[in-house]
């Protein structure tokens, strides 16, 4: 197939949603599909809508593609755009999380119609989640699937020895992965952890892209007098990852919203319970009290309650550890994903 593909910038994985987008065109890749990754500049909303007006853009997309992939985040750049093209080809978006879902009053209504006009342009659309088909389905009547992402990012992964052995280990070591934004909930996490007493060290992984938030997290830390406690590491490559992942306790992100939740499978591959969202589609992969725990957004005694009671229960950490391990176990891999996708796309390009 020829496939087009859409995207704010490119494909460098900055957030789950990027890294989701970059696996899916190395599999159709692999499959010996062509792949043209159509970047558009990335700008504030108002900009992003005048790129509707576009003749450029139209030529960009009016191609001989079999189908065109486009990822729902560029949804602002495409509403209108998409009923300028004169297609023979198949729309098809790719939904990682609405942005209706992490937003509230009035913006969330204005973007919730947005989001409804452009998902009426398209032909089919591709969920990360559950939580995100039913979000999806509630503003279109188009068809589509669920695709996880994959889970095998990381080699060289612990034994269930090593990762029993671990459990004993002090000081009891959380780890945060992920972009410093509000809708991440760091802030919350570090409130939680004020009110957690004994030996605790937080590791955060992750690029300041609201820097007067993180700026604000940083204060937070230095007024709860928990410099010592907590290191921002910035972002690391794989093996620096992998190497903080193997070493911690627990993956702690407990965000506002999360379509699918990327990072907390790949904890869930070195072991680590998770702490995540309840809203969204984290629930997908964490089974309260089995393989992590499901807090509501900002809920900061909900968080040093699951902390604390990790951490003063090792046979408790241990058997959710392992629980966690197992489900990232029976999780499809990448490959199986990309296998998916592109059936569901060879059966929107037939029809």
């Amino acid at each position: 197939m020829n496939v087009g593909l859409v995207v704010y910038g490119d494909l460098e994985p900055r957030s789950g949603g990027y890294r989701y987008d970059r696996r899916l065109v190395e599999g159709l890749g692999a499959r010996g599909d062509r792949v043209e990754v159509i970047s558009l500049p990335e700008s504030s909303r108002a900009c992003s809508l005048a790129h509707n007006l576009s003749r450029r853009l139209v030529r960009d997309l009016d191609r001989p593609f079999d189908v065109l992939l486009q990822d729902e985040l560029c949804h602002p750049s495409l509403v209108g755009l998409n009923r300028r093209l004169d297609r023979e080809y198949p729309i098809v978006s790719i939904v990682h999380h609405l942005r209706a879902s992490e937003v509230s009053g009035i913006e969330r209504r204005l973007s919730r119609e947005l989001e409804r006009a452009y998902l009426s342009t398209v032909d089919a659309v591709i969920c990360n989640s559950r939580a995100t088909r039913a979000a999806v389905a509630r503003l279109t009547d188009a068809p589509g699937i669920i695709a996880w992402p994959g889970a095998d990012r990381f080699e060289g992964l612990p034994t269930e020895a090593e990762i029993v052995e671990r459990a004993r280990r002090d000081p009891f070591e959380v780890v945060f992965v992920g972009n410093i934004v509000p809708r991440k909930g760091l802030d919350a996490l570090v409130r939680g952890l004020a009110r957690v007493e004994g030996d605790w060290h937080l590791t955060v992984v992750g690029g300041a892209d609201d820097p007067e938030y993180a700026s604000a997290v940083r204060d937070r830390v230095r007024r709860e007098g928990l410099a010592d406690r907590v290191d921002f590491a910035g972002w690391l490559d794989d093996d620096a990852l992998a190497a903080r992942l193997e070493a911690a306790h627990l993956m702690a992100v407990p965000s506002t919203h999360e379509g699918f939740g990327i990072v907390y499978l790949e904890g869930m591959a070195f072991g680590l319970p998770a702490l995540a969202a309840a809203s969204g589609g984290a629930s997908d992969l964490v089974t309260e009290g089995t393989t992590g725990h499901l807090v509501d957004p900002g809920d900061e005694r909900a968080i040093a309650r699951a902390i604390a009671g990790l951490a003063g229960d090792r046979d408790r950490l241990v058997g959710m550890s392992l629980a966690a391990r197992r489900r990232y176990e029976r999780h499809p891999t990448w490959d199986e994903t990309a296998t998916r996708v592109r059936t569901f796309l060879e059966s929107r390009v037939r029809r």
